[in-house]
């Protein structure tokens, strides 16, 4: 996969930013590695600012928001606090939610034993940092095989929140060794179907434009890899989400989301 060629710009002016991160590439990377922001400086103007609002681990693809002016930073992160900033994922589970619909809310914090990893925390439970964190889900297709198309909204926004969340419901991404998910399905007429990354990816972004307050609304469809599985496991195409597909799910009470960590 050529990750260069397939960074998309979806929206672009003086103040934001959006591009659809393609599998394989992390959003930054402090020890000079390729990524996103350094792929993004290469192509776009010399001394244009370019501060991610939200990052996606190196495995997960989908959209990522940039502001580009430090009026921008600040209304982004008004936006958030009100609530009013919005990003909706899909996924593909190891298996099905139960119940199919509703909200995540194990509180997420740093695995003692692998500071790269993170782990779901009960309410109570001693000898681990962690911080409050909330995921409203819910089941779009089943499968015969077994996994599930699920779309992820987080409301908080912790370090590896969506695919914590989801390994602690019982039901691990596709892909997500890291968590405990299947690399691989073995479907009924002995066919593989083989995820080589969390099948994670963020498909809509909603906010409001940091200069003029109007509402944007953003879509990227799910990467090749991504779409070729699920049409392997239920036969047929992957449930759409765009800014319109959830009718009364998208309207809902503004709710406090100041971190910038979410996959």
């Amino acid at each position: 996969m050529n990750v260069q060629s397939e960074a998309r710009i979806v929206f672009v002016d003086d103040d934001l930013l959006v591009v659809d991160k393609p599998p394989g590439l992390p959003t930054t990377a402090p020890d000079g590695r390729p990524c996103l922001v350094g792929l993004l400086r290469a192509r776009m103007e010399r001394g244009r600012l370019l501060h991610p609002s939200s990052r996606l681990d190196a495995g997960v693809s989908g959209l990522v928001a940039f502001a580009c002016t430090r009026r921008a930073i600040h209304a982004l992160l008004r936006a958030r606090r009100r609530g009013q900033y919005a990003r909706r994922y899909v996924a593909i589970a190891s298996r099905a939610p139960r119940p199919e619909q509703g909200s995540w809310r194990w509180a997420v914090g740093i695995d003692p034993r692998r500071a790269d990893r993170r782990v779901a925390v009960q309410d109570g439970a001693a000898g681990r940092a962690a911080r409050p964190a909330e995921t409203r889900y819910r089941l779009r297709q089943s499968s015969a095989a077994g996994p599930a198309w699920l779309e992820l909204e987080p409301v908080t926004g912790r370090t590896h929140q969506l695919r914590v969340h989801a390994a602690a419901a019982g039901c691990p991404l596709l892909g997500d060794i890291l968590y405990g998910g299947p690399r691989r399905v073995v479907l009924a007429d002995g066919s593989v179907v083989s995820a080589r990354r969390p099948m994670l990816h963020c498909a809509v972004v909603e906010l409001p434009h940091p200069r003029t307050g109007a509402p944007v609304r953003l879509h990227a469809p799910p990467p090749a890899d991504m779409a070729e599985a699920w049409g392997r496991l239920a036969a047929g195409p992957c449930a759409s989400v765009d800014a319109d597909d959830t009718g009364d799910e998208v309207r809902r009470p503004a709710m406090p989301n100041r971190a910038t960590r979410t996959p």
